[in-house]
């Protein structure tokens, strides 16, 4: 067999930096359920995700020079920064108390599947987002690609109601 002179720049392979940080977070979170439990695991990651919740939160209110993100801002902020981030966010439907979002693209795209602990993610960016500026915030996750649906629907509560208390998610409160 003749080697191949054309070294390893030259490989065919589907690597580049966005494949490999998606895969480096799937790995980590497939670690952590493996080892912790999903829950646990969820846990872990939903730190994350409110850090990084309240930083982009924060880079939004200085780029739009505002204190606090109006009900109607933070909508348009969750659906941009999932945009920006290649997600297909899209409302399904908004009334004053919550806003019910569909997305038929996840930013990690298959490397969430069969990793639920990575919609948490999603969750606490979107709950630290809408609590910091409004108060309050419930994120229901009522289906999602990781659990293999073919999109995800997420519910995002503005305010505690009788729907939102018997919905299943996560609580998120502003800091003040």
């Amino acid at each position: 067999m003749m080697p191949n002179n054309n070294g390893a720049s030259g490989a065919c392979i589907p690597l580049e930096r966005d494949v490999f940080l998606r895969t480096l977070i799937r790995e980590l979170a497939g670690t952590l359920q493996d080892v912790v439990g999903v829950e646990e695991a969820s846990g872990f990651i939903s730190v994350v995700g409110q850090r990084m919740g309240r930083q982009i939160g924060s880079e939004y209110r200085n780029a739009l020079r505002v204190d606090r993100l109006s009900p109607e801002q933070v909508k348009e902020v969750l659906l941009d920064l999932k945009r920006r981030i290649q997600g297909d966010f899209y409302v399904i439907e908004e009334t004053e108390d919550k806003i019910l979002l569909g997305n038929r693209a996840c930013p990690f795209a298959e490397k969430v599947v069969g990793r639920p602990a990575m919609c948490m993610m999603t969750s606490n960016v979107f709950g630290s987002i809408a609590a910091d500026n409004l108060g309050y915030a419930k994120v229901e996750l009522r289906q999602t690609i990781a659990g293999g649906h073919a999109t995800c629907v997420v519910a995002v509560y503005l305010r505690p109601t009788e729907e939102s208390e018997a919905a299943k998610g996560r609580e998120y409160y502003g800091e003040d």
